[in-house]
């Protein structure tokens, strides 16, 4: 079982736009995903979705994600929920489709299995009508990307039992997900109720020419997108009414629901020819950029605004980064000691990948990711010796004080990373560490790092000695590693030598 989530196999059917990105969310979230999609490429497609998810987490978090789980593609529904412990549907919007495959699905999964859909739409008593344990089945509505966006609808359906919903909720919880249980089942649920008002009321003023797509889709994301993102619409509305709050809003503004400005109960006729004026507008507006291409300068966008909202309200977080910086001490917490290593040899705590995220214009792992490795080398260290997040929070750590990094080859997409880990030296307060990187099979040395940690009290903002018990293990490494040879760059100093004085 993933330490990170209360499950630990999972099965999608359907790896579209939204299943290809449950796949994602699962098996970074350390969870076995068994895949069935007739597609023919939808092993292609899975793929560059998961290469895109793994660029996004590597920009958004640095905490220490579980290792990734195993995907499997299956020939068969049966096959696929033969062992899960959550099955996720995402087949196409239609009842019949869903109910047949769900009737397949509910037919061979293990009697304790979650059956989710990822309908955007249609009721769950509606699709557990054919069901023989219809109290498993719920609707967990999405947003795309799901690996990135943490809102999940849970609805359940006049079968579904409570067990059912609280279980879900757990799961989507433990895995950076905001399960949000919506009390009553009605077509569309909430959120795509509120984006249906605004898409055919935006189809209009195409229509009738009173802009063009970019227009519209500027006037959201340079004003009201960017407050909905952080606060949504009510808390919106109330700071809009001043220091008299939300009733002296709905007092001001109230009155213009009356006003014939809306055409929300007037559907447009989606034509051929509106429709031509629509795509024509969009491709005008992607400027060739591919489908790819605009996921990731999506997901890149999402990154910074989810971690700005993480450092808000004093570094305590808002919204979606509050729900981020939760996730991410629980993965530290879940992450706890490092495993117990060799000392007889540098340690060996840390063996990573070069992600898609690290790459530069030159396609090699850009220089300030050689520094990540080596931060989380320092970190793994310090969990062993005993400095781990309770150590933290009660108040005192090892800050690093000085760095001497030497780059030396580069690394490549995909390539392995490993880093092996000496201590120089190390008293009451400070720590004196070595870092070699290497890349590949055949281990490469890549890099170096040698750094001078200070062990501090962060309350007091002053140096101060590490605990007894953090002391005794650094201790017990550090006369071991008093037997190795000393790496003969270590102490070296960066510059060039001072020209001799003209004669």
């Amino acid at each position: 079982m993933s330490a990170l989530s209360p499950i630990s196999r999972a099965a999608c059917i359907g790896g579209g736009v939204i299943g290809g990105g449950w796949i994602a969310r699962f098996l970074l979230a350390g969870i076995d995903v068994k895949v069935f999609d007739p597609h023919p490429d939808a092993q292609r497609i899975v793929a560059e979705v998961l290469a895109n998810a793994e660029r996004a987490y590597g920009l958004l978090t640095g905490a220490p994600l579980p290792k990734r789980g195993a995907l499997t593609f299956c020939a068969s529904v049966a096959e696929t929920v033969a062992d899960a412990q959550w099955v996720q549907e995402s087949v196409p919007e239609r009842l019949d489709l869903k109910r047949r495959v769900l009737a397949e699905i509910d037919a061979a999964a293990p009697a304790d299995a979650l059956i989710g859909s990822s309908t955007s739409g249609l009721k769950p008593t509606d699709l557990q009508a054919e069901l023989t344990h219809p109290g498993r089945l719920f609707v967990a509505h999405p947003y795309n990307p799901v690996y990135l966006l943490p809102l999940v609808e849970i609805v359940g359906g006049a079968a579904t039992t409570p067990e059912t919903v609280a279980r879900a909720k757990a799961v989507l919880d433990a895995i950076g997900m905001k399960g949000v249980v919506i009390a009553r089942e009605i077509e569309a649920f909430v959120g795509d109720r509120l984006l249906e008002a605004l898409w055919r009321e935006a189809l209009w003023l195409i229509k009738d020419d009173i802009c063009d797509v970019e227009t519209l889709d500027d006037v959201i994301r340079y004003s009201f997108g960017l407050r909905w993102a952080q606060m949504g619409l009510f808390q919106t509305y109330r700071i809009a009414g001043g220091e008299a709050g939300m009733r002296h809003f709905l007092a001001q503004f109230g009155p213009c629901l009356q006003w014939p400005w809306t055409k929300l109960t007037d559907v447009v006729d989606l034509d051929e020819a509106l429709v031509e004026k629509i795509g024509a507008q969009s491709d005008a507006q992607a400027g060739g950029l591919s489908i790819r291409e605009l996921e990731r300068i999506r997901d890149e966008n999402l990154v910074g605004i989810v971690q700005a909202l993480k450092a808000g309200q004093g570094g305590e977080g808002w919204g979606a980064g509050r729900l981020l910086k939760a996730f991410e001490q629980r993965l530290w917490a879940q992450a706890g000691a490092a495993p117990a290593a060799d000392t007889a040899a540098p340690l060996e705590l840390v063996q990573t990948r070069v992600s898609p995220a690290w790459i530069d214009y030159n396609g090699h792992m850009t220089e300030h990711r050689y520094l990540q490795v080596f931060g989380d080398a320092t970190d793994a260290l310090l969990r062993l010796i005993g400095v781990d997040l309770a150590y933290v929070e009660a108040g005192h750590s090892y800050y690093t004080v000085e760095t001497h990094l030497r780059h030396l080859d580069e690394a490549k997409l995909g390539e392995v990373l490993t880093c092996t880990t000496q201590i120089l030296g190390a008293d009451e307060k400070r720590l004196h560490v070595f870092h070699r990187l290497c890349a590949g099979p055949e281990r490469r040395e890549i890099a170096t790092g040698e750094h001078m940690l200070l062990h501090v009290d962060s309350k007091a903002g002053r140096a101060c000695p590490a605990a007894a018990p953090v002391r005794a293990a650094l201790d017990v490494l550090a006369q071991a590693h008093a037997a190795l040879d000393r790496p003969i760059v270590a102490g070296r100093s960066v510059g060039l030598k001072a020209p001799a004085p003209a004669a």
